[in-house]
């Protein structure tokens, strides 16, 4: 099939998505979701290439998955932002009771160089890659305790290699997940509390940009942050400790946000919330958010359901059924909101 190249069509170009083809198997699939990303009026997405599918052993490369995504993704014109991780059996080192995402020390070098050949192979084609995701949390170690030295030192292994592959690779560190772990929690870190701790073991000067996880729950956009509190405006307290550590020049995204309409879960909003509070939580970043580059929502499309409340996450059905959210984030995104007449409630009273 012949694919012209297209463009985006935005006003808004700070409007992303977090694409989830890694796992797609059909072909079509994976274009028709990339189309429907660019129509959407999203400029970038956030896709994952995981190590464990792309070298299966030790310097044994096999791209052509990341190959196809990559060239159409390009080809309808969007940027991407490449999350790396999940840990091929080889360089898991043996480790009984292993998962995914056991990655021992011993193996940093090893995914330093899967991410250093990633950044030369699509030089010129993918700008952004994050790190490694969620390390305040114990389950992206394998279940392991969480140690901020430890990710500390993976960028470390990792930011000279990329660079050395690929100097214009912009490397994003954290997509710290937002949590209010308390100290000594086994699941991992307070989101806060790990920023301070990531700073204080020098990783500061081994990434370009923060990347943040900044969920909406049960909040307005517009609710104020607090460190005991989960909402949209926690990325503040994130970025409040970028500047206490000298790191203002340095932007931040935020590569995973929403709220869930789900009818039945506890942390869920209506539908007509979830549109509204996604819209009024574009219109805050843009008002009041200089240092943010990007929010990206999770997620575009499973492509499949999981029968679970997080199937409401997301802006378009695996059989490609466009939910009310889709409409309304294109509308926002392309400048539709005043010809389509899209209704939004006002922001509710602190």
């Amino acid at each position: 099939m012949l694919i012209e190249q297209q463009t985006v069509e935005t006003v808004k170009p700070s409007v992303c998505v977090h694409s989830l083809l890694e796992n797609e198997v059909q072909e079509e699939k994976i274009l028709r979701s990339l189309a429907l990303t660019r129509e959407l009026g999203a400029s970038a997405i956030v896709q994952f290439f995981p190590w464990a599918y792309f070298e299966q052993s030790d310097d044994d490369f096999s791209w052509e998955r990341a190959d196809f995504i990559i060239k159409h993704a390009r080809l309808q014109g969007l940027h991407i932002i490449a999350r790396l991780g999940l840990v091929p059996e080889w360089a898991r080192r043996g480790i009984s009771g292993s998962t995914l995402n056991t990655l021992p020390s011993e193996s940093f070098a090893d995914f330093a160089e899967y991410a250093a050949a990633f950044a030369a192979r699509y030089a010129g084609e993918v700008e952004h890659i994050i790190i490694w995701n969620e390390p305040n949390l114990s389950f992206e170690w394998g279940y392991q305790p969480v140690d901020p030295a430890d990710y500390a030192n993976l960028l470390k292994a990792t930011y000279a290699r990329v660079k050395a592959a690929n100097a214009q690779m912009t490397i994003l560190a954290g997509a710290l997940a937002p949590t209010l772990e308390a100290a000594g929690s086994s699941a991992g870190w307070n989101d806060l509390a790990y920023l301070r701790a990531l700073y204080a073991a020098g990783a500061g000067a081994y990434f370009d940009a923060l990347a943040i996880h900044s969920y909406g729950f049960l909040d307005p956009p517009e609710a104020p942050p607090a460190a005991n509190r989960l909402n949209f405006r926690r990325a503040e307290l994130l970025r409040d400790i970028m500047l206490e550590y000298g790191d203002a020049a340095k932007p931040a995204f935020i590569t995973e946000s929403g709220w869930n309409d789900h009818p039945r879960w506890t942390g869920a909003v209506r539908p007509s919330q979830r549109s509204a509070y996604t819209i009024r939580a574009f219109q805050f970043a843009e008002a009041n958010w200089s240092w943010l580059e990007r929010l990206c929502i999770w997620a575009l499309r499973y492509p499949a359901n999981l029968n679970a409340y997080p199937d409401y996450s997301t802006l378009i059905s695996p059989d490609f059924q466009l939910k009310p959210i889709y409409y309304a984030l294109q509308a926002h995104a392309r400048g539709w909101e005043s010809e389509t007449r899209l209704w939004l409630p006002p922001p509710e009273k602190n």
